[in-house]
């Protein structure tokens, strides 16, 4: 993790290009998984139905049983996540075997919480409690291409700010009927155009959306 302090951080944000107007070029995608009415999680935040559904003893083909996620994270250079993502992840508990993000860095978005939980020490973790265009900034600036965005409320927070430039989206065969959604909608209600939108369909029974977000 990096030793520079959330301070020095926003200290740093006002004098950067952020404030000249340029443009931010770092790229942030999202991967995540939906039940085919857009829920993300139940009311209390478990996904237990995302294992229970589809057929696991499909044959795939040539499509691998991730159904891309491994793929992707090669597309990726660093994780940001929101705390609740985060302390689901440490509920877990596990192993590095288990460890579905390598060495790849996670920077966590928390307002209250200002170290990773135990279980998460030895992992690449850094908390941050900052503005998010200045954290944007400041991975692009140490050398960062291309985030993995997750977490709900994250993404929307990213969505708001212009900065999704890609989602791809798995649908789980089923209806939660209730539950926390993935889009609660925008804060301004603004419009958004997707672009290049593809979808396949996986022997197992989830369908996978991509599509990026307006010019980008």
């Amino acid at each position: 993790g990096s030793n520079n302090s959330n301070k020095d951080r926003d200290e740093r944000c006002p004098q950067s290009h952020l404030s000249l107007g340029l443009e931010i070029r770092m790229r942030c995608a999202a991967f995540l998984a939906t039940s085919m009415d857009g829920f993300i999680a139940r009311p209390d935040g478990s996904v237990d139905w995302l294992e229970a559904c589809g057929n696991s003893n499909a044959d795939m083909g040539d499509d691998p049983t991730d159904m891309g996620f491994a793929k992707f994270m090669k597309s990726i250079d660093c994780i940001i996540m929101g705390r609740k993502s985060m302390e689901k992840i440490d509920s877990m508990n596990l192993n590095t075997e288990q460890w579905p993000y390598g060495s790849t860095p996670i920077f966590v978005l928390s307002q209250t919480v200002k170290v990773p939980p135990p279980g998460l020490k030895e992992r690449n973790v850094e908390m941050y409690n900052g503005d998010i265009k200045c954290l944007i900034e400041h991975l692009e600036t140490n050398g960062y291409h291309r985030a993995y965005v997750d977490g709900g409320v994250t993404i929307q927070s990213f969505i708001d700010l212009d900065l999704i430039s890609e989602m791809i989206i798995t649908r789980a065969p089923v209806l939660l009927g209730a539950g926390i959604p993935l889009f609660p909608g925008t804060k301004n209600e603004k419009e958004i155009r997707l672009q290049n939108c593809t979808a396949k369909a996986f022997a197992n029974g989830f369908i996978q959306e991509t599509f990026t977000f307006g010019d980008m």
